[in-house]
Protein backbone atom coordinates (compact mmCIF):
# COMPACT_ATOMS: atom_id res chain seq x y z
CA UNK A 1 0.00 0.00 0.00
CA UNK A 2 1.40 3.14 -0.85
CA UNK A 3 2.05 5.60 2.26
CA UNK A 4 1.65 9.77 1.44
CA UNK A 5 4.86 11.75 2.50
CA UNK A 6 2.94 15.00 3.74
CA UNK A 7 4.17 18.40 4.87
CA UNK A 8 3.98 18.05 9.09
CA UNK A 9 2.89 21.10 11.43
CA UNK A 10 5.94 22.08 13.55
CA UNK A 11 4.61 24.64 15.16
CA UNK A 12 0.68 24.93 16.74
CA UNK A 13 -0.49 27.62 14.22
CA UNK A 14 2.06 26.31 11.21
CA UNK A 15 0.20 26.39 8.01
CA UNK A 16 2.61 26.64 5.52
CA UNK A 17 6.99 26.25 5.16
CA UNK A 18 9.53 26.27 2.77
CA UNK A 19 10.63 23.57 0.96
CA UNK A 20 14.40 22.90 1.85
CA UNK A 21 14.93 19.83 -0.19
CA UNK A 22 15.10 15.95 -0.22
CA UNK A 23 17.76 14.30 1.81
CA UNK A 24 17.14 10.55 -0.09
CA UNK A 25 17.37 10.44 -4.07
CA UNK A 26 13.71 9.24 -6.02
CA UNK A 27 13.94 5.49 -5.94
CA UNK A 28 15.98 5.05 -2.43
CA UNK A 29 15.26 2.09 -0.25
CA UNK A 30 14.12 4.24 2.99
CA UNK A 31 13.29 2.56 6.52
CA UNK A 32 11.78 4.77 9.28
CA UNK A 33 12.93 6.78 11.40
CA UNK A 34 15.56 7.96 8.47
CA UNK A 35 15.37 11.85 7.02
CA UNK A 36 13.40 12.46 4.34
CA UNK A 37 13.24 16.02 3.25
CA UNK A 38 14.38 19.36 5.20
CA UNK A 39 11.10 21.98 5.79
CA UNK A 40 12.04 25.46 7.13
CA UNK A 41 9.08 26.91 9.29
CA UNK A 42 8.67 30.22 10.23
CA UNK A 43 11.26 30.37 12.95
CA UNK A 44 12.93 26.82 12.53
CA UNK A 45 14.79 24.14 9.87
CA UNK A 46 14.17 20.59 11.05
CA UNK A 47 15.00 17.12 8.75
CA UNK A 48 12.15 15.60 8.51
CA UNK A 49 11.96 11.62 9.28
CA UNK A 50 9.57 8.93 7.66
CA UNK A 51 7.71 6.46 9.45
CA UNK A 52 7.71 3.26 7.04
CA UNK A 53 9.84 1.29 5.77
CA UNK A 54 10.12 1.04 1.70
CA UNK A 55 10.53 2.56 -1.63
CA UNK A 56 11.39 6.55 -1.66
CA UNK A 57 8.91 8.10 -4.96
CA UNK A 58 9.27 11.87 -5.09
CA UNK A 59 6.83 13.28 -7.31
CA UNK A 60 7.77 14.79 -10.40
CA UNK A 61 5.73 17.70 -10.39
CA UNK A 62 6.25 18.02 -6.46
CA UNK A 63 8.16 21.11 -4.47
CA UNK A 64 11.45 22.22 -5.47
CA UNK A 65 14.05 23.49 -3.01
CA UNK A 66 12.45 27.24 -2.03
CA UNK A 67 9.00 26.53 -2.82
CA UNK A 68 6.26 27.11 -0.09
CA UNK A 69 4.19 24.34 0.57
CA UNK A 70 0.95 24.16 2.93
CA UNK A 71 0.58 21.79 5.56
CA UNK A 72 -0.71 18.27 5.00
CA UNK A 73 0.39 18.97 1.28
CA UNK A 74 1.33 15.18 -0.18
CA UNK A 75 4.93 15.75 -2.20
CA UNK A 76 5.92 11.84 -2.63
CA UNK A 77 5.18 8.28 -1.78
CA UNK A 78 7.17 5.11 0.07
CA UNK A 79 5.99 2.31 -1.59
CA UNK A 80 6.32 -1.17 -1.03
CA UNK A 81 8.94 -3.00 -3.92
CA UNK A 82 7.92 -2.82 -6.88
CA UNK A 83 4.17 -1.62 -6.36
CA UNK A 84 2.15 0.84 -8.86
CA UNK A 85 2.79 4.17 -8.30
CA UNK A 86 -0.07 6.77 -7.48
CA UNK A 87 -1.42 9.62 -9.03
CA UNK A 88 -1.26 12.55 -6.63
CA UNK A 89 -4.40 13.85 -8.25
CA UNK A 90 -6.19 10.59 -7.40
CA UNK A 91 -8.99 10.80 -5.28
CA UNK A 92 -7.64 8.03 -2.58
CA UNK A 93 -4.48 9.95 -2.79
CA UNK A 94 -5.46 13.79 -2.16
CA UNK A 95 -5.84 14.96 1.62
CA UNK A 96 -9.23 15.31 2.85
CA UNK A 97 -8.29 19.05 4.26
CA UNK A 98 -9.06 21.50 1.32
CA UNK A 99 -6.02 23.63 2.66
CA UNK A 100 -3.81 20.50 1.46
CA UNK A 101 -5.05 20.73 -2.26
CA UNK A 102 -3.28 24.27 -2.08
CA UNK A 103 -0.65 24.58 -5.00
CA UNK A 104 2.34 25.15 -4.21
CA UNK A 105 4.09 28.69 -4.69
CA UNK A 106 6.82 28.77 -6.80
CA UNK A 107 9.51 31.18 -6.81
CA UNK A 108 9.20 34.27 -8.78
CA UNK A 109 11.31 33.55 -12.38
CA UNK A 110 14.15 35.69 -13.19
CA UNK A 111 13.78 37.92 -15.52
CA UNK A 112 16.20 39.64 -17.94
CA UNK A 113 20.27 38.12 -18.52
CA UNK A 114 21.55 36.70 -15.75
CA UNK A 115 24.10 38.76 -15.64
CA UNK A 116 22.08 41.82 -14.77
CA UNK A 117 20.91 40.31 -11.41
CA UNK A 118 22.51 41.48 -8.11
CA UNK A 119 24.39 38.37 -6.30
CA UNK A 120 22.28 37.13 -3.61
CA UNK A 121 22.30 34.11 -1.03
CA UNK A 122 19.79 30.71 -1.25
CA UNK A 123 18.28 31.78 1.83
CA UNK A 124 17.62 35.35 1.08
CA UNK A 125 15.83 33.95 -1.98
CA UNK A 126 14.08 31.43 -0.38
CA UNK A 127 12.53 34.23 1.98
CA UNK A 128 11.92 36.54 -0.54
CA UNK A 129 9.84 33.55 -2.07
CA UNK A 130 8.02 32.85 1.16
CA UNK A 131 7.34 37.06 1.79
CA UNK A 132 5.99 37.48 -1.71
CA UNK A 133 8.83 40.27 -2.43
CA UNK A 134 10.87 40.72 -5.33
CA UNK A 135 14.55 39.82 -3.67
CA UNK A 136 16.15 42.00 -6.55
CA UNK A 137 14.44 45.28 -4.97
CA UNK A 138 16.52 44.67 -1.47
CA UNK A 139 19.84 46.67 -0.82
CA UNK A 140 22.81 44.29 -0.47
CA UNK A 141 24.80 44.39 2.99
CA UNK A 142 27.05 41.36 2.67
CA UNK A 143 30.35 41.03 0.72
CA UNK A 144 30.95 43.14 -2.65
CA UNK A 145 26.68 44.17 -1.79
CA UNK A 146 25.77 40.10 -2.11
CA UNK A 147 21.60 40.16 -0.61
CA UNK A 148 21.30 38.41 2.68
CA UNK A 149 17.87 37.10 3.99
CA UNK A 150 18.27 39.78 6.52
CA UNK A 151 18.03 42.95 3.47
CA UNK A 152 14.94 41.14 2.11
CA UNK A 153 13.25 41.04 5.84
CA UNK A 154 14.00 44.88 5.66
CA UNK A 155 11.96 45.44 2.50
CA UNK A 156 8.61 43.75 4.73
CA UNK A 157 9.56 46.09 7.33
CA UNK A 158 7.17 46.02 9.85
CA UNK A 159 4.98 43.88 7.95
CA UNK A 160 6.46 40.85 6.76
CA UNK A 161 5.31 37.32 7.64
CA UNK A 162 7.55 37.08 10.87
CA UNK A 163 5.91 40.22 11.77
CA UNK A 164 2.76 38.48 11.33
CA UNK A 165 3.10 35.03 12.75
CA UNK A 166 4.22 36.83 15.95
CA UNK A 167 1.06 39.09 15.91
CA UNK A 168 -1.01 36.16 15.85
CA UNK A 169 0.13 34.24 18.44
CA UNK A 170 0.40 37.42 20.38
CA UNK A 171 -3.47 38.06 19.76
CA UNK A 172 -4.06 34.55 20.67
CA UNK A 173 -2.39 33.94 24.33
CA UNK A 174 -4.69 37.57 24.79
CA UNK A 175 -7.61 36.15 23.39
CA UNK A 176 -7.46 32.40 25.07
CA UNK A 177 -5.84 33.65 28.57
CA UNK A 178 -6.91 35.82 31.48
CA UNK A 179 -3.73 38.10 31.91
CA UNK A 180 -2.96 39.90 35.10
CA UNK A 181 0.39 41.80 35.61
CA UNK A 182 2.05 42.01 39.36
CA UNK A 183 5.34 44.17 39.58
CA UNK A 184 7.78 44.48 42.49
CA UNK A 185 11.30 45.91 42.89
CA UNK A 186 13.99 44.03 44.67
CA UNK A 187 17.52 45.08 45.88
CA UNK A 188 19.48 43.40 43.70
CA UNK A 189 22.93 44.45 45.34
CA UNK A 190 24.00 41.14 46.59
CA UNK A 191 23.17 39.62 42.46
CA UNK A 192 25.83 42.31 41.63
CA UNK A 193 28.10 41.54 43.86
CA UNK A 194 28.06 37.99 42.66
CA UNK A 195 28.38 38.60 39.45
CA UNK A 196 31.47 40.62 39.34
CA UNK A 197 32.88 37.89 41.38
CA UNK A 198 32.51 35.28 38.62
CA UNK A 199 34.40 37.79 36.51
CA UNK A 200 37.32 36.73 38.49
CA UNK A 201 37.04 33.40 38.60
CA UNK A 202 35.54 32.11 35.43
CA UNK A 203 35.76 33.04 31.65
CA UNK A 204 32.40 32.14 31.48
CA UNK A 205 29.92 35.11 33.07
CA UNK A 206 26.90 34.51 33.94
CA UNK A 207 24.12 37.34 32.32
CA UNK A 208 21.80 38.82 35.13
CA UNK A 209 19.06 37.34 32.95
CA UNK A 210 20.67 33.92 33.83
CA UNK A 211 21.17 34.50 37.55
CA UNK A 212 17.24 35.19 37.14
CA UNK A 213 16.23 32.06 35.48
CA UNK A 214 17.99 30.00 37.73
CA UNK A 215 16.63 31.49 41.08
CA UNK A 216 13.13 31.52 38.97
CA UNK A 217 13.93 28.10 38.62
CA UNK A 218 14.15 27.58 42.30
CA UNK A 219 11.25 29.97 42.83
CA UNK A 220 8.79 27.68 40.81
CA UNK A 221 9.75 24.55 42.80
CA UNK A 222 8.28 26.23 45.70
CA UNK A 223 5.39 27.26 43.67
CA UNK A 224 4.55 25.05 41.01
CA UNK A 225 1.16 26.37 40.42
CA UNK A 226 2.84 29.22 38.33
CA UNK A 227 4.30 26.09 36.25
CA UNK A 228 1.24 24.77 34.93
CA UNK A 229 -0.89 25.02 31.86
CA UNK A 230 -4.16 25.66 31.28
CA UNK A 231 -5.36 22.24 28.80
CA UNK A 232 -8.53 21.04 27.66
CA UNK A 233 -10.61 23.18 29.82
CA UNK A 234 -8.48 22.00 32.97
CA UNK A 235 -5.12 23.31 34.45
CA UNK A 236 -2.46 20.47 34.24
CA UNK A 237 0.46 20.40 35.73
CA UNK A 238 4.16 20.19 34.11
CA UNK A 239 6.14 17.50 35.05
CA UNK A 240 9.78 19.60 34.95
CA UNK A 241 10.95 23.33 34.94
CA UNK A 242 11.81 24.14 31.22
CA UNK A 243 12.34 27.83 30.98
CA UNK A 244 12.10 29.66 27.45
CA UNK A 245 14.30 32.68 27.36
CA UNK A 246 12.99 35.80 25.23
CA UNK A 247 15.76 36.77 22.01
CA UNK A 248 15.68 39.25 20.13
CA UNK A 249 16.58 38.10 16.36
CA UNK A 250 16.36 40.10 12.88
CA UNK A 251 13.86 37.51 12.12
CA UNK A 252 11.31 38.40 14.99
CA UNK A 253 10.99 37.11 18.59
CA UNK A 254 12.48 33.76 19.06
CA UNK A 255 12.01 31.87 22.71
CA UNK A 256 14.51 28.58 22.82
CA UNK A 257 14.16 27.08 25.74
CA UNK A 258 16.36 25.81 28.30
CA UNK A 259 15.16 22.04 29.77
CA UNK A 260 14.93 20.96 33.48
CA UNK A 261 16.66 24.18 34.49
CA UNK A 262 17.00 22.62 38.24
CA UNK A 263 19.07 20.46 37.62
CA UNK A 264 21.40 22.72 35.60
CA UNK A 265 24.69 24.39 37.60
CA UNK A 266 24.89 27.54 36.53
CA UNK A 267 27.91 27.94 34.31
CA UNK A 268 25.95 24.65 32.74
CA UNK A 269 23.12 27.25 32.43
CA UNK A 270 24.85 30.18 30.81
CA UNK A 271 26.52 28.00 28.62
CA UNK A 272 23.34 26.88 27.08
CA UNK A 273 21.93 30.07 27.20
CA UNK A 274 24.68 31.04 24.98
CA UNK A 275 24.43 28.59 22.65
CA UNK A 276 20.84 29.20 22.17
CA UNK A 277 20.85 32.61 21.36
CA UNK A 278 23.81 32.14 19.19
CA UNK A 279 21.64 29.70 17.03
CA UNK A 280 18.67 31.38 17.43
CA UNK A 281 20.33 34.49 15.84
CA UNK A 282 21.34 32.59 13.10
CA UNK A 283 18.49 30.99 12.84
CA UNK A 284 19.47 27.54 13.36
CA UNK A 285 17.25 26.38 16.04
CA UNK A 286 15.63 22.94 15.19
CA UNK A 287 11.47 23.50 16.42
CA UNK A 288 11.95 21.21 19.08
CA UNK A 289 14.50 23.50 20.76
CA UNK A 290 11.46 26.24 21.24
CA UNK A 291 8.58 24.20 22.49
CA UNK A 292 7.71 22.32 25.61
CA UNK A 293 8.57 24.94 27.73
CA UNK A 294 6.86 25.73 30.89
CA UNK A 295 7.72 29.21 31.89
CA UNK A 296 8.95 32.05 30.39
CA UNK A 297 11.59 34.76 31.30
CA UNK A 298 12.07 38.49 29.36
CA UNK A 299 14.70 40.61 29.84
CA UNK A 300 14.31 44.53 28.48
CA UNK A 301 17.20 45.99 31.02
CA UNK A 302 19.46 46.45 28.21
CA UNK A 303 17.01 48.54 26.93
CA UNK A 304 16.67 51.28 29.82
CA UNK A 305 13.30 49.28 30.58
CA UNK A 306 12.52 49.64 34.19
CA UNK A 307 9.19 47.71 33.68
CA UNK A 308 6.79 46.35 31.30
CA UNK A 309 3.58 43.79 30.64
CA UNK A 310 5.11 40.85 28.98
CA UNK A 311 2.16 38.90 27.21
CA UNK A 312 2.05 34.96 28.45
CA UNK A 313 3.60 32.01 25.76
CA UNK A 314 0.41 30.71 25.53
CA UNK A 315 -0.28 27.91 27.21
CA UNK A 316 1.78 28.32 29.72
CA UNK A 317 0.47 29.88 33.02
CA UNK A 318 3.57 32.81 33.50
CA UNK A 319 6.22 35.04 31.98
CA UNK A 320 8.43 37.16 33.92
CA UNK A 321 10.00 40.07 32.48
CA UNK A 322 13.04 42.10 34.37
CA UNK A 323 14.11 45.29 33.75
CA UNK A 324 17.03 47.28 34.00
CA UNK A 325 19.21 46.84 37.47
CA UNK A 326 19.93 50.36 38.18
CA UNK A 327 21.45 52.55 41.43
CA UNK A 328 19.08 54.15 43.33
CA UNK A 329 18.50 55.67 46.87
CA UNK A 330 17.07 53.46 49.42
CA UNK A 331 16.04 53.63 53.03
CA UNK A 332 18.06 50.64 54.95
CA UNK A 333 17.80 50.50 58.64
CA UNK A 334 16.87 54.35 58.33
CA UNK A 335 19.38 55.31 56.64
CA UNK A 336 19.31 56.36 53.23
CA UNK A 337 21.89 54.20 51.18
CA UNK A 338 22.81 53.49 47.25
CA UNK A 339 21.61 49.78 46.29
CA UNK A 340 21.41 48.13 42.92
CA UNK A 341 17.52 47.74 42.16
CA UNK A 342 16.04 45.67 39.38
CA UNK A 343 11.78 45.63 38.73
CA UNK A 344 10.55 42.55 38.26
CA UNK A 345 6.89 42.27 36.10
CA UNK A 346 5.08 38.72 36.49
CA UNK A 347 2.12 38.25 34.07
CA UNK A 348 0.14 35.05 34.85
CA UNK A 349 -3.05 33.54 33.79
CA UNK A 350 -5.77 34.61 36.50
CA UNK A 351 -7.58 31.24 35.30
CA UNK A 352 -5.16 29.01 36.26
CA UNK A 353 -3.52 31.08 39.68
CA UNK A 354 -5.27 33.43 41.29
CA UNK A 355 -3.23 36.78 42.85
CA UNK A 356 -2.27 35.82 45.92
CA UNK A 357 0.12 32.68 44.73
CA UNK A 358 1.69 34.76 41.96
CA UNK A 359 2.45 37.09 44.34
CA UNK A 360 4.09 34.19 46.79
CA UNK A 361 5.66 33.16 43.71
CA UNK A 362 7.16 37.10 43.52
CA UNK A 363 8.10 37.05 47.08
CA UNK A 364 9.76 33.72 47.16
CA UNK A 365 11.55 35.03 44.22
CA UNK A 366 12.39 38.34 45.74
CA UNK A 367 14.25 37.00 48.63
CA UNK A 368 16.12 34.55 46.73
CA UNK A 369 17.29 37.94 44.81
CA UNK A 370 18.23 39.65 47.76
CA UNK A 371 20.33 36.55 49.01
CA UNK A 372 22.36 35.40 45.85
CA UNK A 373 22.02 32.06 47.05
CA UNK A 374 22.48 29.35 44.15
CA UNK A 375 22.46 25.75 45.06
Amino acid sequence: MAIPITVPRLGWNMEQGIFAGWLKADGAAVRAGESLFTLESEKATQDIEGFDDGVLHIAPDGPRQGDIVPVGAIIGFVLEPGEAIPALTSPAAAPPKKEMLAATERVPATQGPRRTEPASSPRARRTAAKLGVDWRHAKGTGQTGRIRERDVLALTAPAGSTRRIIAERMLASQRSTAPVTLMTTVDATALVKLRKQWKVVSDLIPTFTDLLVKLAASAIEKHPLLNSRWENDRVVASGGVHIGIAVDTEAGLLVPVLRDVSTLSLKDLAAQTRDLIERARQRKLSANEMQGGTFTVTSLGAFGIDAFTPIINYPECAILGIGRIRRCPVVVDDAIVIRDQVTLSLTFDHRIADGAPAARFLQTLSVLIEKAEFV
